[in-house]
């Protein structure tokens, strides 16, 4: 008892420096789970390898979405490009196609068929173990888009396409948690799928 009273303001501090330690090691790495936004509409689309995909069939996968097409001057090869990049990093991590996978739809049925879309993704050495090439009813895909993801498409008199370039991140039950924009590098949208998949 005179050992506690004679070292009190010790064990007081010390008790506070643990206190101290506990919290900064919560703060650093207990990240925040992202909020739910909202969930993924169900669908069937049609694979590069010809069957039918639907959402249920990814689930139990965290799952990248990104709307395109294939004759895209501009920002889907840039994208699509940064996919590839973030399917290595999750290969580098035995990820890809076993926790991961990556869902890309071409909302331009009419020119995108199989081939086109297949041949896209080979440019970008895309591994289709774990990375889907879509394509389907055009209106069904822009609702899918829109209401899912809140990505706007509109398509002019001369089939020219105006859309948004963002990638949806979705957890393994269907649920959107977070919209990657043109600035996201793929490091982060990497860790954005390792960091849902635990």
């Amino acid at each position: 008892m005179s050992l506690l009273k004679k070292y009190k303001w010790t064990w007081i501090l010390l008790v506070l420096c643990l206190i101290m330690a506990g919290y900064l090691l919560w703060t650093t790495y207990a990240k925040p789970k992202l909020p739910i936004i909202r969930p993924v509409e169900s669908f069937s689309l049609e694979n590069v390898d010809g069957r039918n995909i639907t959402l249920e069939d990814t689930n139990g996968k965290v799952r990248l979405f990104y709307f395109f097409f294939s004759s895209c001057p501009d920002v889907c090869p840039v994208t699509t490009f940064r996919l590839s990049q973030v399917q290595d990093l999750l290969k580098d991590k035995g990820m890809f196609g076993k926790d991961a996978e990556i869902i890309s739809i071409s909302f331009d049925p009419e020119r995108d068929t199989r081939e086109a879309i297949k041949a896209f993704g080979d440019k970008f050495k895309a591994d289709y173990s774990g990375w889907y090439f879509l394509r389907g009813d055009q209106q069904k895909i822009m609702d899918l888009a829109m209401n899912s993801f809140k990505i706007l498409i509109n398509e002019d008199q001369n089939n020219n396409f105006v859309h948004m370039d963002l990638i949806g991140l979705v957890d393994r039950d269907g649920n959107l948690r977070n919209i990657y924009r043109p600035e996201s590098t793929p490091q982060e949208i990497a860790q954005g799928v390792i960091d849902l998949a635990k």
